[in-house]
């Protein structure tokens, strides 16, 4: 094993004679502190020289200088200590312990809020006096999909509104939509005449959405509303959420989706210097987002409009249920499955079952390999027409 020998002093410069003791006996000492560090010994070895006994005569005044600086260094700088090892153990350097640091403990987040612990929720049923809603988480974490329903809406038992709200990049936007739409269609309408109904629902949209995005928060959420007032049916929607209508069995699909993929849709996003691609099969705007409108995405702003496409129409005795939906129904099931699923459980039946018909079509969609949120709600519109 090598040795290893720390020398204060280089052997070319003479240090002063009264600079080093030289006691009778030196140790022996081994560097690096192995466990034989050192070792107490009174007789002459050929690896210890004593200063007071003669040099050999062969040896070199330099190598003379040098053995007896190493003698001396040993002797000044060692105290014999057992330092708990043994009585077989003699001479070790004793070390004092530093003190203690004391580190304080902060905060590793860097600067970033912790994200608030959001309670998880898989499924949402919903069974009331005119509609029912079914909604069902998919495979993300958290499920980004909402609902609204506001029955007796200003105080009229014939009044109501309704909505599925599909959120993307979280679900901050399709809550605020489902908490929020309704309030701004009110306010336009009590400021308008009721002619002006159509409207209404569009700054109603318009509204939510310059709100939203006051707020500075990230995301958008798809919309499909239903607001019925004397009798009168207006379905709206701004991404590809969908409204269903079975007549007489029938279904009509009251509403088109908002895609990338729709001409009138590519053309507006392309005249306003966006652009549009395919991949994997699905049409995207900037190569990023599915739909072309809705609430929210602020950095879509330019080309994703939140400017909602509506259809008015009376409702008629042979105007038998509504269905709502998020695309994690639509884009398994069609729109005449969806109705022939209903109709049995909702129409010429003593008990009318509309919650059992939203758990069906669910099931159904998730069966065909859906893997995205599924909200569905059925709304009874005789409910509203008698």
């Amino acid at each position: 094993m090598p040795c290893a020998v720390a020398v204060p002093n280089s052997p070319i410069f003479s240090p002063s004679k009264n600079y080093f003791k030289s006691p009778a006996s030196s140790p022996s000492v081994h560097a690096h502190g192995s466990p034989r560090a050192a070792r107490s010994s009174s007789s002459s070895s050929p690896s210890s020289v004593s200063p007071s006994s003669p040099l050999p005569s062969s040896l070199s005044p330099l190598t003379t200088r040098f053995q007896r600086q190493i003698t001396a260094l040993s002797n000044s700088t060692i105290e014999r200590s057992d330092m708990g090892l043994g009585s077989g153990f003699g001479a070790v350097l004793k070390r004092k312990r530093p003190a203690r640091i004391d580190i304080p403990i902060g905060s590793l987040t860097f600067g970033v809020d912790s994200p608030k612990c959001v309670e998880k929720v898989d499924v949402v049923e919903v069974e009331a006096d005119g509609y029912s809603v079914c909604c069902k988480r998919g495979r993300r974490s958290t499920m980004e999909d909402r609902y609204s329903a506001i029955v007796d809406l200003q105080a009229e038992s014939r009044q109501a509104f309704f909505g599925v709200f599909d959120g993307h990049g979280g679900s901050i936007a399709a809550e605020y939509a489902a908490k929020n739409m309704h309030k701004n269609i009110k306010d336009q309408l009590t400021r308008g005449s009721q002619e002006r109904i159509e409207e209404a629902v569009k700054d109603g949209y318009l509204n939510t959405d310059a709100n939203f995005l006051k707020e500075g928060a990230n995301g958008g959420t798809c919309c499909v509303t239903a607001l019925i007032q004397d009798r009168n049916l207006v379905v709206s929607n701004a991404g590809d959420c969908r409204a269903v209508m079975s007549r007489g069995g029938v279904a009509e699909a009251l509403t088109s989706d908002h895609r990338p993929s729709r001409k009138d849709e590519r053309d507006r996003i392309e005249t306003l210097g966006g652009y549009v691609d395919c991949c994997h099969g699905v049409w995207r705007i900037q190569g990023s987002l599915a739909v072309s409108r809705g609430i929210g995405d602020e950095h879509l702003k330019q080309w994703v409009i939140a400017e909602p496409e509506s259809k008015v129409l009376q409702i008629e005795p042979d105007c038998e249920f509504l269905i709502l939906g998020s695309d994690g129904l639509w884009d398994k099931v069609n729109n005449q499955e969806a109705v022939d699923v209903v109709r049995p459980l909702c129409i010429n039946v003593d008990k009318p079952d509309p919650f059992s018909a939203c758990k069906k079509l669910v099931d159904l969609s998730i069966r065909r390999g859906s893997t995205d949120d599924i909200s569905v709600m059925i709304i009874q519109l005789a409910h509203f027409f008698s």
